[in-house]
Order: C-alpha cells, then sequence, then structure tokens
C-alpha cells in the first residue's frame, strides 16, 4: 500500500514537471491547478458547503486534505461553523473567533472526478499559458520576426511563430504574393491584443514599419541611429517611398541606404517581392520636402496654404503625368509621406488661377471699396488680397504705392474700414435672424461671421456651444490630394464646424472653456446659499 502511494505522488509531480517544461509555464501553476481539482473533487465528495482545501507538496508529493471552520458560540451554519465542545475534539484550547483545521481523509477518484479534474487542469494551464504568451510579445511591437506558415484560412496567413501564433490578414500582405504552408515568412509585430479566446497577435508584410524595420536590419548606421528614417510610405507591391536623416555630417543618408552598387535597398526590395522603393533626403523645410518627395518629378514652385494644411505644387507641363505617377501613385505616396493634401498644377493652371484670383479680387476691391478697376488691380498687384489688409495696414505701406499719396491711402483705409463694418452688421442680422444668443457675442475670437456659421450647425446657446469638442469645433478638414483633370465625385473632408475660419485647438479650447464658465458661477450661488441656511440655523 505504501509503495503504490508513493508512486502516485512520484506520478503527480512528473506530470506537474511535464506539463511545465512543455508548456514553458512556472511549475508552481500546474501544482496550483492540481490542488484546486483535488480541492473541488473533495468538495463533490464531501459537499460543496463545505470549506475544503488542498495542498500537494512541490517536493515531497505529499497531500493534505482539510476543511476550515470557525469557532462560535451558537452555530448556524453546520458545513462552516463549529461550537467551542465540538472544537475542543479538533484542537485543544480553541476559543470563539478562531478558525481551525478538521483533517479529512484522501479520496478515490473515480471515472466522473477524475475527467472533472482533468479539464480543470487543463484550462488553468491554458490560462497561464496564453498570459506567458501574451507577457513575451506585448513588449516586442514593432519589431520584425520569423515563423513558419501553419494554415492559410480564409485570405488570412497564420503563422506559427515558435510559442505562439500570429496572423497576417488578408489587407495586411503584400499584393499578389502567394505564401504556403511550410514557408517561413518575415513580418513586424503589428498589435498584441488580449482576447477571450487568448492573446491575438497580429502580424504585418505591407505596413510601412515592416520596410523600415527591413532597412534597420540591412543598414547599420541606422540600427546605429547614425541616420534616421524620419518618414515612410508604402503602395504595398507596388511602390514605396522612405524620407531619411544623417546626424553625421559626412555620411549620406541616400548613398548609405542604396549601399555598394545597390546591395541594401535591393535586399529590402526582394523580401517586398520587388516594391520599388524610392530614397529621399527628409528636409525641415515642407516646401523642399514636397519637391525631394515629388522625385523624379522636376518641380516649378510650391505654395504652402497653412489654413487649409494644403502644398499646391506647379510643375512643368512636360513633368504633370509623371509627378501625379501612374493611377496618381506618385502623388498619393509623395502626400502620405509629409502628411499634407498636395494639389498638382501645370504652369498654364497655375497662371489661369492666379488670373482668376487677381480678377476676383479686383472686383471686391471696386465693389467694397467703391473705386474704379486700375486702382483695385493695382492694390491686388501689391499683394493685397482682403479687406482687412487695406483696413489695418500701416498708412505708409499704402502712401508707397506708386500713385498713391497719404490722403488716398486714409480715404482707401477709411472705406475698407465701413465696408468691414457693414459686413458685420449684415452677419449680426443674420446671426439674430438664426436664434444665435447675444450672449455668444462675448466669447473670445469668435466674429460675428463666425456666429452665423455656429447658427447654421444649430449651436445658439451657451450650453450648446459648451458641450462641443474642440476638435468638433476647429479641427481642420483632412481633404484627399486632387490633380488637375480628376473630377471624380468625392465627399466633402470632415473638419471642425469653425475649420474654414483657422482657429488654432488652443483657442478653439479657450472658447468652449469660456462657454463652460457660467456651469460654475451657476454652482457658486448655490453653495453660498446653503452656507447662509447653515448660519441662520446655527444661530
Amino acid at each position: 500500500m505504501a509503495t503504490a502511494i508513493s508512486a502516485n505522488k512520484a506520478e503527480l509531480l512528473a506530470i506537474a514537471d511535464s506539463v511545465a517544461k512543455e508548456k514553458l509555464i512556472d511549475k508552481a501553476i500546474v501544482i496550483e491547478a492540481m490542488e484546486d481539482a483535488i480541492q473541488r473533487a473533495a468538495k463533490n465528495r464531501y459537499g460543496v458547503e463545505n470549506d475544503i482545501r488542498a495542498k500537494l507538496d512541490p517536493v515531497s508529493g505529499d497531500l493534505r486534505l482539510w476543511r476550515v471552520v470557525e469557532v462560535v458560540e451558537q452555530v448556524d451554519d453546520y458545513f462552516k461553523q463549529v461550537d467551542l465542545k465540538g472544537a475542543e475534539k479538533l484542537q485543544k484550547g480553541a476559543k470563539v473567533g478562531d478558525f481551525i483545521v478538521d483533517p479529512l481523509p484522501p479520496i478515490e477518484f473515480g471515472r466522473i472526478q477524475a475527467q472533472a479534474s482533468k479539464q480543470i487542469i487543463f484550462q488553468k494551464v491554458r490560462d497561464a499559458e496564453r498570459e506567458r504568451q501574451y507577457d513575451e510579445f506585448k513588449d516586442r511591437v514593432n519589431e520584425i520576426i520569423t515563423g513558419v506558415v501553419k494554415r492559410v484560412e480564409f485570405g488570412h496567413v497564420v503563422v506559427d511563430l515558435g510559442r505562439a501564433e500570429g496572423v497576417i490578414r488578408r489587407d495586411q500582405q503584400i499584393p499578389r504574393e502567394v505564401v504556403r504552408v511550410g514557408d517561413r515568412v518575415r513580418s513586424v509585430v503589428l498589435n498584441v491584443r488580449r482576447e477571450n479566446r487568448g492573446p491575438q497577435i497580429f502580424l504585418s508584410r505591407a505596413h510601412p514599419e515592416f520596410m523600415k524595420k527591413l532597412f534597420a536590419q540591412e543598414v547599420p548606421e541606422i540600427y546605429d541611429g547614425i541616420i534616421e528614417i524620419k518618414a515612410a510610405a508604402r503602395d504595398p507591391g507596388s511602390r514605396a517611398k522612405i524620407g531619411v536623416i544623417s546626424h553625421d555630417g559626412s555620411i549620406d543618408p541616400v548613398g548609405a541606404c542604396v549601399g555598394m552598387k545597390g546591395s541594401r535597398v535591393q535586399a529590402v526590395v526582394q523580401e517586398m517581392q520587388g516594391e520599388k522603393i524610392d530614397i529621399i533626403p527628409w528636409s525641415p523645410d515642407t516646401a523642399t520636402f514636397v519637391v525631394n518627395a515629388l522625385q523624379p518629378a522636376n518641380v516649378s514652385r510650391v505654395v504652402i496654404d497653412e489654413e487649409e494644411d494644403r502644398i499646391e505644387v506647379v510643375v512643368p507641363d512636360d513633368q504633370l503625368s509623371l509627378a501625379i505617377g501612374r493611377r496618381g501613385q506618385n502623388v498619393r505616396l509623395a502626400s502620405q509621406l509629409t502628411g499634407k493634401a498636395i494639389d498638382i498644377l501645370t504652369e498654364a493652371d497655375a497662371s489661369e488661377k492666379r488670373q482668376k484670383e487677381f480678377v476676383e479680387r479686383s472686383e471686391m476691391f471696386q465693389n467694397e471699396l467703391d473705386v474704379d478697376e486700375t486702382l483695385a488691380q493695382l492694390l491686388v498687384a501689391e499683394g493685397f488680397g482682403a479687406l482687412e489688409e487695406v483696413a489695418y495696414v500701416e498708412i505708409e505701406e499704402l502712401a508707397t504705392i506708386e500713385g498713391f499719396d497719404e490722403d488716398l491711402a486714409q480715404e482707401l483705409q477709411n472705406r475698407a474700414q465701413e465696408a468691414l463694418e457693414r459686413r458685420e452688421e449684415a452677419n449680426r442680422e443674420a446671426r439674430r435672424a438664426l436664434g444665435v444668443e447675444d450672449d455668444l457675442t462675448t466669447m473670445p475670437y469668435l466674429t460675428e461671421a463666425m456666429l452665423v456659421t455656429l447658427g447654421k450647425a444649430g449651436i445658439k446657446t451657451l450650453d450648446d456651444l459648451a458641450d462641443l469638442a474642440t476638435d468638433e469645433l476647429v479641427e481642420k478638414k483632412r481633404a484627399e490630394p486632387r490633380r488637375r483633370g480628376d473630377d471624380t465625385p468625392r465627399k466633402e473632408p470632415k473638419g471642425g464646424i469653425l475649420a474654414e475660419y483657422g482657429l488654432s485647438d488652443e483657442q478653439g479650447n479657450e472658447i468652449i472653456m469660456a462657454a463652460r464658465a457660467h456651469w460654475f458661477a451657476d454652482e457658486e450661488p448655490a453653495e453660498a446659499g446653503e452656507e447662509d441656511a447653515i448660519a441662520d440655523s446655527e444661530q
């Protein structure tokens, strides 16, 4: 009998060792799972109402089973409580309030109990294995990892990573790349998420980060931090662009990435299934970087619209198709690389646009300032494009225009200010007609024109304005790049209600906080009233 018991002990410890090594988890977790299984089996044997504990010695394999009971004066729960008389039989000197141990004899496992215990152990071990997998991969996001294709399900590739499985979803694969079961693949860890079915490890071969990490492996200067990849954009399987900068003036960043006879870049291209890569010198100057990003096309000039966050690029007629690229690929990648919406115009398009703007501004000055066409055109030619510029510029600057004197400059400025007042009055009437409350006029930065725009969007009270988030109020519109001849209908780009006025996030936040001020002001009198009431009651 003793031999059988010792054999069972040895068998339990051997099972714990084997499972811990196979699943790469702590042996203590397996021992704990076994104790839990034995504990549940004992509850089924002696009654689930009992507080039963089990302890398996990880060295000797000895198994102890006991019931915990509380010593009380009057027993209400016979399963978990015992009176003083009964407690004396279990432990001499027991007092009311003590918790004492009532040893239980070992139990025999039947087929059903053994199966239930097996399921409990498997579940505990599976949970521990999943936690180990999550802890192992959660800090490896953006790292390149190598695995073996295990299976392909509905276009998604499941990769065996050794201690876990990862998945390359269809949209994160390189188009037209064929992978088969058993192939070794490299990919970047895109995301690791905890889910009920275990940690989900999402991999990618199409993300720009994959290309950046491949370059870091092939170019020692990038790995060492001498060269930095500042931006990257990809059209997976077709073409890519990266912007690089060197922190050492003696090292050419483009040449280092290309390598001797193109060896370094070719290694990356081969891994990315022949994807062509343009390596571009990065520049902190937006205009310079845009010119570089549109290579191989030559650019005549760049006009940056800070308010709209757009860039207008003018190219020679013979460079238009090159700048746009096949199906708009070149300009799209350049836009992703720079983070700006880019409009491509030819010299003729730019000239036509400038002429149109010249005529529109001239007509505006003629109508608003009541001047003749020649004088209006002269103002536009000198760079004036809005009434505000004429109304608030220094008199001397207007007077220095050829053919102007101080009297004419003063007259023009007076007329511009009057015209702005007329606009403001018209907007005020429109705002009131929309039902926008006068309280909103006290908010910082808001003009009557802005209040009309708010009214049209249904924002008519301080509470309406206070309920908005900053991005809902001032976020700039983000439009896709357009190119000449592209008349495809597209959705109006989303933006804040006042996006067209160019307010900053800080200004938007200040407006909303000012609108919310009355909420707190309303609370103060109530609190003061409560204090007065308390003072009266004390008297």
